[in-house]
């Protein structure tokens, strides 16, 4: 088939998805075309059935705020016509399907039909989605796409009590690419530039927004490191840095918390982790925390959103109330207090990912694709 892919060019979760989605398409023979105002950050173009078309924005002084969802929509009609496209596949709500929706339309008029499925991840419901400003919006794009789907069942439920959804809402999971963090484990391993051996490693891997709580991250490890020798990785970029770093200065732990920014080699760092901190205000679905289970790290998380369909309570790692910090901390201590009980965390952990494996999501995606030519 020939899909086009429309997403945010980021490090964040969505955009990760879409784009790893896109790549793995290619490499079963899809003819896949990026649609974004950037080329997403993981994008590999070792495949010749991938490309890319940059949304270009035109700065006009008659505007306070560039129109993008106009540019995107005009590109995409643009993309589809040149390359017969079939599917658009659009991840997040708002500008996404909105903007494809205006797209169909056009193709519409010019006697060219394209079927949009739309993805939703999370902050395009719960947080933007929601606000009066866009909610009917939002409602109008999701009821008119083909194909609607859902990265957890939390996130579906949560839709259909904001909005009046008309459309049945699909779950399917996020996914990993497995055989990545197999190939990273064999590498080289240099924990010993991170850590003793007689450390333990915590790792936390995020945007650094309000929403994912990094101060918690910072006062869960200065808990365990009194009990615990330890280290921290902090990775990724956002407005909460600065105060997660002020926070490590004024409990005197700046020895043991490194701040590494955005970093290309997740999947290494994730394999020398013992332990993953993921405190969140809430996570449609928490790929982060899947990732690293699939590197064979345990996870200490809140109970939020789709987080316990992911990390699974006593086994993977452990859930907590959103802000207790004392229990988060209790819990990883009590997973790494002994080689043996690691190990075993590590083990669950990795195991429970093969659910979430891309050969088993794939095959999904390819069918509702279909389905959309099936009505």
């Amino acid at each position: 088939m020939k899909i086009g892919i429309v997403c945010y060019p980021t490090f964040g979760g969505s955009g990760v998805v879409a784009t790893e989605l896109g790549m793995a398409l290619a490499n079963k023979g899809h003819e896949v075309h990026f649609i974004t105002y950037n080329q997403p950050v993981r994008l590999d173009f070792l495949s010749h059935n991938l490309h890319f078309h940059q949304v270009v924005i035109e700065e006009y002084p008659l505007f306070e705020y560039q129109p993008y969802e106009l540019a995107l929509s005009s590109k995409m009609v643009e993309v589809v016509r040149k390359h017969d496209l079939e599917v658009l596949h659009v991840h997040y709500a708002i500008p996404h399907a909105y903007a494809a929706y205006m797209a169909k339309q056009m193709l519409k008029e010019k006697g060219l039909d394209v079927r949009v499925v739309t993805t939703l991840h999370g902050t395009d419901i719960t947080l933007v989605g929601s606000h009066p400003t866009y909610k009917t919006a939002v409602e109008f794009s999701i009821n008119n796409s083909d194909v609607v789907t859902s990265v957890s069942n939390n996130l579906k439920d949560t839709t259909n009590k904001l909005f009046n959804i008309t459309k049945d809402i699909k779950v399917i999971y996020n996914f990993i690419d497995v055989e990545k963090y197999d190939n990273a484990h064999k590498e080289e391993c240099k924990r010993i530039a991170l850590a003793q051996p007689n450390e333990r490693i915590f790792t936390h891997v995020s945007n650094f927004r309000p929403v994912k709580r990094v101060e918690d991250v910072i006062k869960v490890f200065a808990a365990v490191r009194k009990e615990i020798p330890s280290k921290l990785l902090m990775i990724g970029e956002g407005p909460e840095r600065a105060k997660a770093e002020k926070l490590v200065k004024d409990l005197k732990i700046t020895d043991d918390v490194f701040f590494l920014g955005n970093s290309t080699e997740v999947a290494k760092i994730l394999c020398y982790t013992d332990v993953f901190l993921l405190p969140s205000q809430t996570e449609s679905f928490g790929l982060a925390a899947l990732e690293a289970m699939a590197a064979g790290t345990a996870v200490i998380s809140t109970n939020t959103g789709g987080l316990p369909e992911v990390n699974i309570h006593g086994q993977t790692g452990y859930l907590s109330n959103l802000g207790d910090v004392e229990d988060m901390a209790k819990n990883a201590i009590s997973i790494v207090k002994d080689d043996a009980t690691l190990e075993q965390f590590k083990q669950n952990a990795k195991a429970h990912t093969k659910q979430f494996s891309l050969d088993s999501i794939l095959p999904v995606y390819e069918e509702i694709y279909k389905s959309c030519y099936k009505k």
